[in-house]
This record gives structure tokens, sequence and C-alpha cells, in this order.
């Protein structure tokens, strides 16, 4: 296993302490609004903004995915060489 230069350190420390601030931040809130009550339109609006999140997430990975099996993506890429399907 080879050592982690003094960047790679750096790096991780500085992400170690971004995740420990959001985590406490976001404890902090959610504690903040423990009396509050979310009505019916409320929950209607957090069901249907998370479904359409995920419908517009999933169609674009799909169109992603599609895309470049098509090969519509080696176009845009001329430095990518064209790799020919061994002949049997």
């Amino acid at each position: 296993m080879r050592s982690l230069s003094l960047g790679q350190i750096a790096l991780i420390v500085v992400l170690i302490a971004l995740l420990m601030l959001t985590g406490f931040w976001a404890t902090s809130v959610w504690n903040a609004a423990g009396d509050t009550v979310m009505d019916k339109h409320g929950w209607i609006a957090l069901g249907l903004g998370t479904f359409f999140s995920l419908l517009i997430g999933c169609g674009l990975m799909a169109l992603m995915f599609f895309s470049s099996r098509s090969g519509h993506d080696d176009a845009a890429d001329p430095f990518r060489t064209r790799r020919e399907p061994p002949s049997q």
C-alpha cells in the first residue's frame, strides 16, 4: 500500500471537516423544527417533488445510457479512436 501525499491528507481532512459541519448543521436544523407540523398540502408537495425529481433523474440517466450505447457520443469526442469489434 502506498503512502498518501501531504496534499491528499489535507484534502481528506478538509472533506471530513465539511462532513462533520454538515452533520452538525443538519442536526441543529432538524431539532429546531421539531414542533412544526406539516399539513396535507405540505405532504403532497413533498411527495410530488420527490416523484418528479426521481422521474427526471432516471430519465436523464436513461437518455445518457442509450446515447452512449447508440454511438451518438462518438462524434463529440474527436480524440477517441473507434475500436472495431473483433471479426470472427
